[in-house]
Parts: C-alpha cells; structure tokens; sequence
C-alpha cells in the first residue's frame, strides 16, 4: 500500500528561557582548571547548565535525555560531576568534554540527594522512594541498597576517617550506618518533625540538622576507641575513652550495642531569625561556614570557631568575670567563691550576618576562597542567580553583591508567544517583562518593562509590537529604541485575546468586560520628538452577553469567531456584526480556537480535553476528538495546511489532522503545564512556554512520519516500560535486612540478559558443530582441521559480557534462567584457565553463586566443575595479587629515590608540612610582636 499523504515530523531544537531550574540545587564547579567560584552548575529542566558568572554567559550545557534534574554534586577532584533525575537515574558527567561517563540505575523515584566520598570513589544516593544507594565509581557498580528510612532521604554525609555514613530523612530521624556491615546501628529521635538538612563540623565531631522549626539542632559525636585485640569491647567497670573514668562508668554500664562505635548527645540549639522550615543548609568545603535559609528571601550565614578562637574567648569570658567577682568583693566585703566559665554552644558558633536576596531563596551553595573571601551562589525562586562575596575575617563582613543573571530568561511564566514576518524573531511576555529573542542564536534582542502580558502580536513591518494585558491596557512598544511609546486603556476587564485583521490594517479585542473592539492602526505626531508613531484608534463594538476568551477572524475577513464563557463559540459577519452561526457542543469554556488558512474549517480547544472541528459553512461538528489529560490551553493551524498544533496542561503538544481526525504525533519535553505556542509564518518552526519557565523551539525535518509505523512504536515503547516495570526476582538471603542489591531491573538489563541468553545459545550451536566435524573426521579417518583466522565462540560469549554496563551486569545475571548457568561456570572456569578477564570473570561467578547456591550445590554434574574453579580462581587471583603488590612497591621505591635526589616531598606530605611550617612562622612573628 502506497502512501497516501506525507507528514513531516517535527524535532526539539533547543531549550532557552530558563537560568535555573527550582527542582536541583546549584553548585559551585571548577571549569577546566579555571578560577574557583566562576562558575556555577544550574539545572534547567533536563539538562545541566555551566555559567560563567563573571561574563553572565552560558559556558557548557550537559545533556540530559527525557527526565528532569533533581540533584547536582561535583566531584572532589572537580573534573566530573553527577546528576540525579527525576526516574531515580544517576548520570557521572565529564566537566572536560560534556560527555556522560558512568551511569546510574536503582532507584524507582526522583533522586533527592547525591554525594562524593572525600576521594570521590564511591557516591551515595538518596531519594524519594526512602533507599539510600552507595555505588562504586571506579567499578561502575551498585555496592548495597540500605532500607531503614520511612520517607524522602535529605541528605547523607560520608565521615572521612571511618567507614560511616550519616542520612537524614522527611520521617524525622536521623540514621548513622556501618558500611562494612550494612546496617543502622543508631537512630537519632530528637527531632519532632521533618529533617530537612544537615552538615558535619568541628573535624566531624559536631552534627548540625535543621528541622521544620527555627531551631538548628547540634549533637555532639564522640567516635569510641578499639579495645585491643582478644579483649572484649564492652565491660562493666571499664571505659572505652581517655577521659575521667568515674564520670562514664554509669554511662559504660548502660552502653548499648550501637554506642560501641560512636556515641551522639544533643549538644544545644541555634536559633534562626526566621520562623518556618529549613529549606536548605549547606557549608563550605571547611566545614567553617554554615548558610541556611527558609521559605523566604533572608541568607543566614554562621561561622564556626576554631578551637583556638574558643579558648580565647573563654579566657576573656574568665577575665570579666574575675573581675565583676573582684568589685563585687570589695562592695560586699565577703570572700566571693571562684568564678567558673562554662563553654555553651553560641561560643562556638556564632552568627556572621543575614544576607537579603531580591526574591524568595530556593537553593544555596558557599565556597571558601583565599584570603578569608567566602562565596555565595543562590538559585532564587523566581529564574534567577544571584552571587554575593563577603569577607569572613573583617569583624563587620558586609556581602557585596558580584553578580545577577536574569538576561537569559523571564522571572514569571511567559503566557504569550508571537513569531514575527520574517520568521526570525520571537516575542515572549511574561507578568512583568516582554522579551524579544533571535530564533538563530537564542539570544535576547530587547527587553522592555510591561505589565501583565496576556496577548500580543507584531505590527505589520515587525517595527513595533503590542501587549493586551491583565488589567484591560493595549500596550504599544518600539523594538528599535525598546521604549514604550502608549499604553490605552482598552477595556475594563482583563484582555485575553488579540487578533491582526487580514488586510493588516487593524487588530480586534476580547476582553472579560463581555466587549470585542476593532482598532484601526495610525500614524501621529509625537509631542515630544515631533516625529510620527504608531497608535490604535477605536473603530466598533461588539457587545456581548458572556467574558469573552478567544477572538479569531477569518483569513478571508468574512467571519469573526468570538469564544465565550458559556462554553458556545458565536461566528459574527466582520462588516455588519451580524450574528451568523452559534458553535455549542463542550462541556466547558473554549480557550482557543483558530481557522483555517481557505476559511473553511474551524478548530476550538476546551477545558474539556476535547478538540473540535467544525465546518465554517453551516457550523457543523465534523469530528470531536479527545486530545488532551487535561485543559487544552492554545491550538493553531500550520500555514497554508489543515494540520494543527494543540497544547495541553498534561505537558504535552500534540499535531492533529484536520481532514483525516488523525493524530500525527506527540511533542514531549515539558515539565509543567503548557501554556502557550506560536508557530512561524513559514511553519518550519514551533516554540512553546511552559510553568517550568522554559521556552522550547522545535523544527520541522524533512524526516516524513507513516502513521502506522508511529502507532507501532510508541506500543512497544508501552511494553518495553511495563516489562522494565515487573517484579524484580529476589535474591535468596539478601532482601530480608536493611542492606539489599543496588540495581534495578529496566529495559537494558532485560536486553543484556537476553544478549547474554542469545551469545550461549550460538556457543552451543557452534560447540555441536565443531564436535561433529570432529566426529565426521575421526570417523573417516582424516586429520581434524580448524578455521583458525575465526575468533573462537567461547571468547564470543565474553566479549558480550564485556559489552554490558559494569552497574547492569548482576541485575542482567539475575534475570538469566538456571538453565543456562551450568554452561556459563564451564566457561567460567576455562576463561580463568586462560586468564581473561579475571577480574570480571570472578565478579560475574561470585554473584551467580550466590543467587543460585542451593541449586549448584545440589547438582552432583556441577561439583567437578565447581572444585575446578576454585583451585584455578584462588590461583590466578593471588597471582595477580602478586603482580599488583610488586607494582605498588617499585612505585613507592621510585618515590623515595627521587625524593631523597631532588630533596622534595610529594603529594599529601607535602601539603601538610608546608601548613605546619606556616603555622610555626606565624608564631614566631606572634612572639616578636609580643616582646616588642
């Protein structure tokens, strides 16, 4: 069957309009070796934006797939940074090339948050389905899922020095994890509602969290020391510190099983100004500065003092005291006992300052930078980042404000959209600005103040363009100068639709005040430049009896197609005004409407879901056709076609055909409602806005669409997301704890278990193949000739192991039957024989048998074959060992040689005696001053 018609399939071009996401945080990055605090990492919708701040330019744009971002960490070595999605996948992105490295999948939902080990070799997730995840960076693996939390994880912390981690979570407590035993071995219950935050501080020896409340809680954390070996690690009597032994033998007795680690004792309260929930709480990378911010616009910024500064502010502290003790003494005359100074929690932190941000704060992130700078980054709620610089060591810091990107984007929802003549301007008007970009670079041409902006439209020579806003006014704006040259009071409700007549000589109104008004375009003469400008002059007035929402005229300026309240569209002769045809047939009020290029058929979209196509002549309903999950908010024809675009509150834009009540295809990218589109006057392009603050341009190919090959995709696609949606199979003795598998059964683990399946199958077809030439050859006596050029099918089987993602491969062996597993050990255990691929051979076999332990064991086939294996594993592994071992200590022999030559110290050691040396000088220069 031929072809019958043509379409051709629109594709996304680009995203704009949006400066940052609210649904990520923002963070600091370092760009290829470049200054420290210049750079910011933003989330905008899918993908991750890299600013320059300095510069106010968009630097590098890592690319997401279909899934909005919810969370961005940087590496500690600042060259990768990962990125959580909202289907709970972790994506590691090279800061270098843009290029995603590793990939992440095991969580069911959004991921809440990420973070890097202080080597950034292992990453622990959290996230909405209440699983912590740790996964192995450098293996690309999951290492354990850790189940204890009963709602949303909000943050969790590795602890430097000890195999710990810390988590906190929505269902109010907060939870200390051994990661060499995978489990919660403490609970902290000190809080009453929702932790929304916490940091670690003081060398990791005070935990902050903050809550739904204005308190920032501190818990003091004291790490017990090891008993020596063969003694045990709790007896009555005994302590565990060195400290007074009589104050803890109370505590000694009672000690439970979690304190043998660590014991965490509330420690106080900090109060915050501000009254609601802790929306986020971030510190520097010296755990030095704590910000903190709530629901509203106010940055509250703590610093930390070292132990040092402690002493001496408790040793002034002494000093008043003594001496109010001494005058007090001498009033009295009675011997006063000696003064004793207690060390409280506000000794230690103290409030820096409140920094005031122009809009309500979403996210933060500090950095400390030389010289005592610290930098502030904040994602503001309204599409906007702002940057502020302080000095810490200044005893009043006063934070300057470095710098604000808001070019890039509107500060509210943009609810019109217009293309000029050309095609090659796009107008965009949002609640207080109106935009002008250019389609080819994205780049803003013109931004101009306005008020609400509910319509708009470009003047004929694309010179000037006009506004309809909430409040009723017609707004004329000159792009050459921006200025606004008038503002008419048009009607006494909110304007919600405009319309360029035909002949391009005038412009009708709708408006909620039950009016529609013609306006005829006219040149006068300013007052003040004497030069002549545009303006509109009311013309006619059409009275009606409902709010009036959409207004269309006909291409042939025959028709006007009114939409009112009452959910009725009523067409009107243009000349006379008279009433022609009543359009009724929705449940609910049509929010747009457009006609068609000849004038013959008319679309109306509604609140309903519905799409209507009516025929102009006698007002006919040719077809009603569901469109949308929810509202359909704006629909307009393609020029010069009956195929028409709808967009819908269910985020998505779908192309319709008018002739045939076909649907084309279905337009996915939007986060949030889409509120309006515009289509070129060539309709080679699309753009669209959207609550997520984005602007979205799609493009017409020259890929054609076939329906039926459509149709069928987008099934398989159905099927591939159930199928990746069942029942993952369970692993004996691993779900029944707090600890479980990291990966999650999707499509691509199914496809690699079934290449893995596939890969078998043709190794046995080959294996029987070769055994019977073989056979055929010694039964007619000849000598057994192989094909030796060809690869040989056992090395086919790991060359497809090899393929599959390092994170998928034990979910992919999980999915694989019994059946095949016997083969799989033999070749197991021929490959390790051979030495290829020990490392992931051996990973592969330790899984399979302990998924399948009870099985192999009971198979009396499989014991020689099991026996052998663990002769030849044991072997090649401690050779290998070996190899690595003899490697490490000829390093480390090199090291020394050429440190011992060259008389310089390398890496960590380095480092840390050049601070030792500083701190020595800086004394010495204390103690000449002092004696001077």
């Amino acid at each position: 069957m031929g072809l019958t018609k043509q379409y051709l399939r629109y594709v996304a071009s680009a995203v704009f309009g949006v400066i940052g996401s609210q649904k990520a945080n923002i963070s600091y990055v370092t760009l290829r070796g470049g200054e420290r605090g210049r750079y910011v990492a933003v989330a905008a919708c899918e993908h991750v934006f890299i600013w320059d701040v300095r510069k106010g330019e968009k630097v590098l744009i890592l690319q997401g797939q279909k899934h909005e971002v919810t969370f961005i960490c940087p590496s500690p070595d600042g060259v990768h940074v990962a990125v959580g999605y909202e289907d709970g996948a972790v994506r590691i992105f090279s800061l270098l090339n843009g290029e995603t490295n590793v990939s992440f999948n095991g969580h069911k939902s959004a991921v809440s948050i990420i973070q890097y080990d202080a080597l950034g070799a292992r990453l622990v997730t959290g996230s909405k389905d209440t699983d912590v995840i740790v996964w192995d960076v450098i293996n690309e693996s999951g290492l354990y899922r850790l189940k204890g939390h009963k709602d949303v994880v909000t943050q969790a912390l590795f602890l430097k020095d000890k195999n710990l981690l810390v988590t906190c979570s929505k269902d109010s407590f907060v939870k200390w994890w051994d990661l060499d035993t995978q489990h919660c071995f403490k609970t902290l219950v000190g809080h009453r509602s929702e932790v929304w935050g916490m940091a670690l501080l003081n060398r990791e020896n005070r935990l902050l969290t903050g809550s739904a409340d204005s308190e920032l809680r501190a818990w003091d954390i004291r790490y017990l020391e090891q008993k020596a070996e063969g003694e045990p690690k709790v007896k009555k009597g005994k302590t565990l510190l060195d400290e007074d032994e009589d104050e803890d033998k109370q505590e000694e007795e009672d000690e439970s099983l979690e304190d043998r680690i660590l014991s965490c004792k509330k420690a106080g309260s900090i109060l915050r100004e501000a009254r609601d929930r802790v929306v986020s709480l971030r510190t520097d990378t010296k755990n030095r500065i704590v910000a903190c911010h709530g629901n509203d616009s106010v940055l509250e910024l703590f610093t930390v003092l070292s132990e040092e500064e402690v002493q001496k502010k408790m040793t002034k502290k002494l000093k008043k005291a003594k001496k109010k003790a001494a005058k007090s003494q001498e009033e009295t005359g009675e011997e006063a006992a000696e003064p004793v100074v207690e060390k409280m929690l506000k000794d230690e932190i103290i409030r820096l300052m409140n920094i005031k941000a122009s809009a309500k704060i979403r996210w933060v992130d500090c950095l400390s930078c030389a010289g005592g700078e610290l930098k502030v980054a904040l994602l503001l709620q309204n599409n906007t980042v702002e940057t502020y610089s302080l000095k810490t060591l200044d005893k009043t810091p006063t934070a300057n404000k470095t710098a604000r990107l808001t070019l890039g984007g509107h500060r509210t929802d943009v609810r019109t959209l217009a293309f000029s003549s050309d095609n090659l301007a796009v107008l965009s008007a949002s609640g207080d600005t109106v935009k002008v970009w250019n389609r080819s670079t994205l780049q803003v041409i013109r931004t101009m103040a306005c008020e609400y902006a509910l319509c708009s439209l470009f003047v004929p020579g694309d010179r000037q363009i006009i506004l309809g806003t909430k409040s009723g006014k017609l707004q004329i704006f000159e792009l050459a100068s921006g200025s606004l040259l008038e503002t008419v009071d048009a009607h006494d409700g909110a304007l919600w639709s405009l319309c360029l007549a035909p002949d391009q000589r005038a412009i009708v109104s709708g408006s909620a005040d039950k009016t529609v008004k013609f306006w005829d375009f006219e040149l006068i003469k300013d007052k003040e430049s004497g030069q002549k400008r545009l303006t509109v002059k009311h013309t006619r007035t059409l009275q009606l009896e409902e709010d009036v929402l959409c207004v269309k005229f006909s291409p042939d300026h025959r028709l006007l197609a009114v939409s009112l309240l009452d959910c009725t569209v009523k067409v009107f002769y243009t000349d006379t005004l008279k009433f022609f045809l009543s359009l009724y047939g929705h449940k609910l009020p049509v929010l747009c409407l457009d006609i068609s290029h000849d004038s013959t058929l008319i679309a109306t979209g509604s609140a309903d879901r519905n799409v209507k196509i009516w025929g102009l002549d006698f007002g006919d309903c040719h077809r009603s056709m569901f469109a949308h999950d929810d509202s359909v908010m704006f629909l307009q024809f393609v020029p010069k076609t009956h195929l028409f675009f709808t967009a819908g509150k269910d985020r998505k834009i779908k192309q319709w055909d008018a002739d045939k009540f076909e649907h084309i295809q279905t337009l996915e990218g939007h986060h949030r409602e889409v509120w309006c589109l515009a289509i070129s006057p060539n309709g080679d392009h699309l753009v669209s806005s959207s609550h997520d603050k984005s602007l979205r341009l799609w493009e017409r190919t020259r890929e054609p669409i076939i329906l039926e090959e459509e149709r069928e995709m987008e099934r398989e696609a159905e099927f591939e997301e159930s199928m990746a949606k069942g029942d993952v199979p369970v692993v004996p003795g691993e779900t029944q704890g707090e600890a479980a598998p990291a990966g999650k059964k999707t499509i691509e683990t199914v496809k690699a278990a079934e290449r893995i399946m596939e890969a078998l199958e043709i190794y046995k077809a080959e294996a029987r193949k070769m055994e019977d030439h073989k056979y055929a050859c010694e039964h007619a006596g000849k000598e057994v000739v192989t094909e030796s050029p060809s690869p040989q099918p056992s090395r086919y089987v790991l060359d497809v192991i090899k393929k599959v993602r390092s994170s998928e491969l034990e979910v992919s062996l999980l999915v694989l039957p019994f059946p095949y597993i016997p083969e799989l050990l033999q070749l197991f255990s021929s490959y390790i024989q051979q030495g290829l691929e020990v490392e992931l051979v051996c990973r592969c076999l330790f899984f399979l048998l302990k998924i399948h332990f009870g099985q192999i064991s009971s198979n009396q086939m499989l014991l020689s074959v099991i026996d052998e294996l663990r002769t030849n594993t044991l072997s090649k592994v401690r050779e290998i060992r070996d190899v690595m071992g003899f490697n490490s200590a000829a390093l480390q022999f090199l090291q020394r040689e050429i440190e011992s030559k060259e008389d310089v110290m390398f890496f960590a050691d380095a480092t840390g005696k050049l601070e030792e040396k500083k701190k020595k000088r800086r004394k010495r220069e204390r103690a000449i001053l002092t004696i001077a």
